[in-house]
């Protein structure tokens, strides 16, 4: 645990405190390796008072161009850069690249556990932060990023919004379908456990497997998500 501020809402605890002890395997069976593999960071931003009344998570879906990850929502984030002091460093600046976030708007208050991906070697650490003072966000790379989303927790959790789908190589996960957006893969992993921590999470049965259509997306390595989805 990084910080926990004296006015951070009610809401983020159990969370805080669970994430703050949370271990890879409860994310993950995949270890990251002792030595190697190429750092990263993503951010986990939770705010309150975007489109519906109580806590949100933001999220960006990837341009429908892209080589990699077409149309994927996904945390902001991505490589760490010589310049960057730590995994903090690099989500805040990432997300300040890819959606003009204001990096003194939000406040890292927990790194999660490190994720490795094995087939693109990165080693993926979630920075949880809470948006003090959210303000209007934008796709400042189109290129890169088509579309930026504030998904509320509420509708996260709704079991009509929670589904599984089945990548081309057989691989079943969890997912969510929710303002438009399919989130699935190494995103969905993490925001699934991430609910269950925060006490959030309300039963769901198993319900609609949705099979994802591209046959060239990457094959998820774990129960959590897709090998590659952040970029270099």
């Amino acid at each position: 645990m990084l910080s926990r501020p004296d006015d951070l809402p009610a809401w983020f605890e159990p969370l805080l405190t669970r994430a703050g002890d949370s271990r890879t395997e409860d994310f993950t069976p995949v270890r990251p390796p002792a030595h190697g593999g190429r750092p990263s960071a993503v951010l986990v931003l939770l705010g309150e008072g975007g489109p519906a009344e109580g806590p949100d998570l933001l999220v960006l879906q990837r341009a429908a161009t892209m080589r990699n990850h077409a149309g994927q929502p996904a945390f902001p984030g991505g490589g760490t850069d010589p310049e960057d002091a730590d995994a903090v460093a690099t989500a805040l600046r990432e997300a300040n690249e890819e959606v003009g976030l204001d990096p003194n708007s939000a406040e890292a208050v927990a790194l999660l556990p490190d994720l490795y991906i094995p087939v693109s070697s990165f080693v993926v650490t979630p920075v949880l932060a809470w948006w003090r003072r959210p303000h209007p966000v934008h796709p400042c790379q189109p290129a890169e990023v088509a579309h930026v989303a504030r998904l509320p927790i509420g509708e996260l959790v709704d079991p009509r919004n929670r589904i599984r789908v089945r990548h081309p190589s057989g691989w079943i996960g969890p997912a969510f379908q929710v303002r438009g957006m399919l989130v699935w893969g190494f995103t969905a992993g993490v925001i699934s456990t991430l609910l269950d921590m925060g006490g959030w999470a309300r039963p769901w049965a198993p319900g609609a497997l949705v099979e994802l259509p591209d046959a060239s997306a990457p094959v998820p390595a774990t129960r959590g998500g897709a090998p590659d989805e952040v970029l270099p």
